[in-house]
């Protein structure tokens, strides 16, 4: 019997071959970067860093007079050492705004590019990436100075944590059941999609799992004796979690509709499977999940399975006041980032401070009182 390939397998293979894809594009030294932080990040990470180097390269070579009509594959370390800090400082201002090319369509006209904006946190991952690649570069005695240390990282602004409250948690896992608030056709596949959508909203509400990590289980990772299931983290690392009792039964609710479905061969395995009869994509669980939070918090328009995963966490903060053990359902590596985000003061606590304050009550006056005007 031929040994079983896993999702998080194929997905690795897949993700590695668009790196070297990416390469063929980039300068010779960089093979040599990406194979020295092969055994320490993962290839996720590593697909960020080819996409970022090679907008950089482009930048270079297209933008700047210094390197025009070069080619980003034939450049030599000896011509990175002709980029200085103005030049870093300039894909900083870059990426703020640039448009990105697009391939002719099938009749052979030009589209237009696709205008691309960048916030804070986007600049400072592609600077650090290009920060990295430079590192390694006088590391190595390939060139004399790294000069992307002289410009400044813009500065990252805290962004508060958007989660879903009890009451529309409520509304939103209603309306899987009901249908209300969806359009005629987005009825016609909640009728046969509302076991399978309550069941990931269950997930993402009751262990706090990511998207990725949740769109890679298999059937036979489901524990429901134990209440458990293994979960393969970020970086490779598989874990238990458990799980409560209405995830459970949300979870044995879809698996009594999923064992009748005939599927595709290679998906027989996926526990969450899409109508196509195949493993569901991330893509197809966010657009899912935007879906039926909107109907359960109108006013949170940026809602996504990790703001779900958000709400787990400050559940379980407000419930326990542990951050490590928040820390370790969630899977942060670092127990600051939990602390940074889910230690902060809760909204329940902020209604309470807005109820202490002493002011006037306008129900003892007369407002429609009219004083006569003065003489002159």
């Amino acid at each position: 019997m031929a040994k079983r390939i896993t999702y998080h397998t194929e997905h690795s293979s897949r993700i590695n071959s668009r790196i070297q894809a990416i390469q063929r594009e980039l300068p010779t030294v960089c093979t040599d970067f990406f194979r020295s932080i092969q055994q320490t990040t993962t290839a996720l990470t590593r697909l960020a860093y080819a996409y970022d180097l090679r907008l950089f390269f482009r930048y270079l070579c297209d933008e700047l007079v210094s390197f025009a009509n070069s080619v980003p594959a034939y450049l030599q370390p000896a011509d990175l050492e002709r980029v200085t800090a103005r030049d870093i400082a300039g894909f900083q201002e870059y990426l703020q705004q640039y448009a990105r090319p697009v391939a002719p369509d099938a009749a052979g006209g030009d589209l237009s590019p696709t205008l691309v904006q960048n916030n804070e946190l986007g600049i400072m991952r592609k600077l650090c990436s290009v920060r990295s690649f430079f590192e390694y570069l006088f590391k190595n005695e390939l060139i004399s100075a790294n000069v992307t240390t002289l410009v400044s990282l813009p500065r990252k602004r805290e962004k508060p944590i958007l989660y879903m409250e009890p009451d529309e948690v409520d509304k939103m896992m209603a309306a899987v059941f009901s249908g209300d608030g969806l359009t005629s056709n987005q009825k016609n596949y909640q009728s046969i999609t509302k076991l399978r959508d309550a069941a990931i909203l269950m997930m993402f509400l009751g262990t706090g799992i990511r998207v990725s990590e949740l769109v890679g289980l298999d059937i036979d990772d489901i524990d429901f004796d134990r209440g458990a299931f293994v979960v393969t983290r970020k970086g490779g690392n598989q874990v238990i979690l458990y799980f409560a009792q209405a995830v459970s039964d949300a979870l044995s609710a879809y698996l009594e509709q999923r064992r009748l479905v005939e599927v595709l061969p290679g998906h027989e395995h996926a526990l969450f499977l899409s109508l196509q009869k195949r493993r569901m994509t991330q893509r197809a669980v966010e657009n899912m999940v935007k879906k039926y939070a909107v109907l359960g918090a109108p006013l949170k328009k940026r809602l996504s399975p990790h703001k779900l995963r958000s709400t787990f966490g400050t559940n379980l903060y407000e419930e326990t006041g542990d951050v490590y053990l928040v820390a370790d359902a969630l899977g942060h590596a670092d127990v600051n980032t939990t602390r940074r985000h889910y230690a902060a003061m809760s909204d329940s606590r902020k209604r309470e401070a807005s109820r202490r304050v002493s002011l006037p009550d306008l129900s003892q006056l007369d407002v429609n009182r009219v004083e006569p005007a003065a003489e002159l």
